[in-house]
């Protein structure tokens, strides 16, 4: 039996996913199969999830290709419309076991129907199939899935559906496990991790959940959270990062964009102000404390003006990790409807905003050298601190060990120790 081989693009989430599936599809008995799972976040990434198809099936001839994930979800036709594309499969469908079932061979080949992709707003429950962590060093739990917000450029809720939580306790008992496991560092994953709670009796919140965590598993060492809606953070989830140490102090922030009139087109839920004022609340509460975020570049009406509001945004909120997207019309979204911004300024934008981020993470490294950090090693050669910045290593080191190292410089890029 040959185990199929899984593509993953896009989200850390999708990679949990993968994972699930791996799993079920292993159960299950699937053999001699290529899956792919895609992203549908730009058009950029629906166009790579193309050409991953068609590099895959080059090198695999002949071998059943199922297709999955976000842009399966938002347009199954165009991926069922590709001679290499043996079934499509959506976002929901495939966390089922019963999906891995079907498509064992010969049940693959003998089936006509190619596309297995239902309304994934009628979905009201998340992470059917939860699996104890992959890789060997940290252990992602998926908490959350989907989205209630509707931003002008983002199709992604059409792809993964309205929120749904996972119950804090399912979580608590699967973090106890990987902590049995021996995962040092457990990182909550979700489409919208603030909006987590909204479906659960009682409405708690994230910070809830955290403080849950952390107090139900103490012999968890790292907790962390990955990306945040900053407006939405709520009062015990501050009281953690004030208190709690072994929450990490880093927060990946959904800022988007720096300048008030383009957020209100983005249809998000904060302004510039809020941005600011939580960065500082939060580095108030915790010093150590450093941010990262997303910045869409040329996003349509965006004039020069306004693009350098999210430029000074780098400098004002104090950001180290900046994750810079040059603006995609996503096709159905009402962003895609307004007047666009320039291709080469849109790619001017995207180069300045860049090499600020390369200037802010520089100076967060130059404010590391001589200091020790706790790092959770990745690799033989490779780790990160608690604020989440890459140390390599001179010398081989075991994988998934938290060690106490010196910093002995930096690359501009990553730490050295």
């Amino acid at each position: 039996m040959t185990a199929p081989i899984f593509s993953t693009l896009g989200c850390r989430l999708n990679a949990y996913e993968s994972e699930a599936m791996r799993e079920m599809a292993e159960a299950a008995g699937l053999s001699g199969a290529v899956v792919v799972n895609t992203c549908a976040v730009t058009a950029e990434a629906v166009r790579k999830a193309r050409q991953e198809i068609r590099r895959l099936a080059r090198e695999n001839p002949g071998v059943p290709m199922i297709v999955t994930g976000c842009a399966a979800q938002t347009e199954p036709e165009t991926f069922a419309a590709m001679p290499e594309v043996t079934r499509v499969i959506g976002n929901h469908e495939k966390m089922q076991p019963e999906t891995w079932q079907s498509l064992r061979a010969p049940d693959l080949i003998g089936q006509t129907e190619k596309i297995r992709v239902d309304d994934i707003m009628s979905v009201r429950e998340t992470a059917g199939h939860l699996i104890d962590g992959f890789g060997r060093h940290r252990a992602y739990v998926q908490v959350q899935n989907g989205c209630d917000h509707r931003c002008t450029f983002c199709i992604i809720p059409y792809g993964r559906g309205n929120s749904r939580s996972v119950p804090a306790g399912v979580v608590v008992e699967q973090i106890r496990r990987l902590v049995g496991r021996g995962f040092n560092e457990v990182v909550l994953t979700g489409v919208d991790l603030t909006s987590w709670g909204a479906d659960l009796p009682g409405t708690p919140r994230l910070g809830d959940l955290v403080m849950r965590i952390l107090r139900l598993v103490p012999d968890l060492p790292r907790l962390r959270i990955s990306s945040i809606d900053s407006i939405e953070a709520d009062e015990n989830l501050m009281l953690a990062i004030a208190s709690e140490p072994r929450l990490m102090p880093h927060l990946h922030l959904s800022l988007q964009a720096g300048d008030d009139m383009i957020l209100k087109r983005m249809k998000r839920r904060h302004g510039r102000d809020d941005a600011i004022r939580f960065c500082e609340d939060a580095r108030r509460l915790r010093p150590d404390i450093v941010f990262g975020a997303d910045i869409i570049a040329g996003f349509p009406t965006e004039t020069d003006a306004m693009f350098d509001n999210s430029l000074k945004l780098v400098d004002d909120c104090g950001l180290t990790f900046l994750h810079v997207f040059p603006y995609s019309a996503r096709k159905g979204t009402p962003a895609a409807r307004m007047p666009a911004v320039n291709g080469p300024v849109i790619r001017d934008r995207a180069a300045r905003l860049r090499a600020a981020g390369d200037a802010a993470l520089r100076r967060h490294l130059d404010g590391q050298v001589g200091r020790t950090h706790r790092v959770l090693t990745e690799g033989p050669r490779l780790g990160r601190t608690e604020q989440f910045a890459e140390v390599a290593f001179a010398s081989d080191q075991p994988e998934g060990a938290l060690m106490d190292l010196r910093i002995a410089g930096h690359d501009g890029a990553r730490l050295t120790a």
